[in-house]
């Protein structure tokens, strides 16, 4: 069930709730600290938007964790962000992205095995911007609310965790915003992963939009997940986007980058959100970029 209850700052595993209940690892208050839309980051007053596979931490190089943190702190501080779906990062890898985004920052999220285990489906949130009021997870498996539940042969536990914040910014306006990381080894365990997800979709409140990010590991246009994503009435921002650019494969895996390459990252959104601008993010310092994915970004306005 969504969780309405004070999530507390805390450096370990807080306790579950209940056995079927997945308690996130956070460090704010539901309720959310107050702010006005002279406070948002955004002059122009659009909702920024990005999905990252951020690469689990590792001490792997030349590509290791140390090396890499300080580019991804300069790209995120650069880009101005309100909402941040990240995919594969670890418990102390998501603090450090806390501490460098800054006191105005916020995350909640939970293990995908559970507590402070494995990766994390974190979402990022500028408090000045946005107040979550309710949030939950679930697994992607035919056992949903079993915490690290894993039944359709898929390469690694998968999981959802979705958010319905306020946007202080836009006359207190509502929305779901759901982030995701599809297996990359099963496509039966992917499909069944989009089916799921759009069955949860349909039961949240359908007079409020939906965003949703994630590393879905196949190709937009070109998998039968994407049509399933689709089904669910929602509308891929790269499409719908009033402006683009330039289009790059969205896994590099620290090679050269493919223009016109396959996008297997994505912001979905429901048809009633405008989008603005969507980018594929390209940066790196010397060379280095800041995870084998390249972020995409979406500016969006909700309604």
């Amino acid at each position: 069930m969504p969780q309405h209850s004070r999530v507390t700052r805390r450096l370990g595993l807080k306790t579950a709730l209940a056995a079927a209940v997945a308690v996130p690892l956070s460090s704010t208050a539901l309720s959310g600290p107050s702010a006005s839309a002279e406070e948002s980051r955004s002059a122009n007053g659009h909702l920024e938007v990005m999905s990252f596979n951020l690469r689990f931490a590792s001490t792997t190089e030349p590509n290791s964790w140390t090396v890499r943190r300080p580019v991804m702190r300069e790209l995120l501080r650069r880009e101005g962000l309100h909402l941040i779906g990240t995919q594969e990062g670890l418990y102390q890898q998501l603090r450090d992205i806390e501490s460098d985004l800054g006191a105005h920052y916020d995350w909640i999220g939970t293990g995908r095995a559970g507590g402070s285990r494995d990766e994390f489906m974190a979402i990022f949130y500028d408090t000045r911007r946005l107040a979550p009021l309710e949030y939950d997870h679930f697994w992607l498996s035919d056992t949903p609310n079993v915490i690290g539940s894993n039944t359709w042969g898929g390469g690694s536990i998968r999981m959802v965790t979705w958010v319905r914040f306020r946007d202080l910014a836009d006359g207190g306006r509502e929305f779901y915003f759901l982030n995701t990381h599809l297996d990359n080894a099963s496509q039966n365990a992917r499909a069944r992963a989009a089916a799921l997800t759009v069955q949860r979709i349909a039961g949240l409140d359908p007079a409020l939009p939906l965003l949703v990010t994630g590393d879905f590991n196949v190709a937009a246009h070109k998998n039968p997940v994407y049509d399933t994503m689709l089904s669910a009435g929602l509308v891929d921002t790269w499409d719908t986007a009033a402006e683009r650019s330039p289009l790059y494969a969205t896994f590099h895996g620290y090679k050269p980058l493919t223009p016109d390459g396959d996008r297997i990252d994505w912001i979905l959104a429901t048809p009633g959100v405008t989008t603005h601008r969507a980018s594929i993010n390209t940066f790196a310092a010397n060379g280095q970029f800041p995870s084998d994915h390249l972020p995409v970004q979406a500016s969006l306005t909700l309604g």
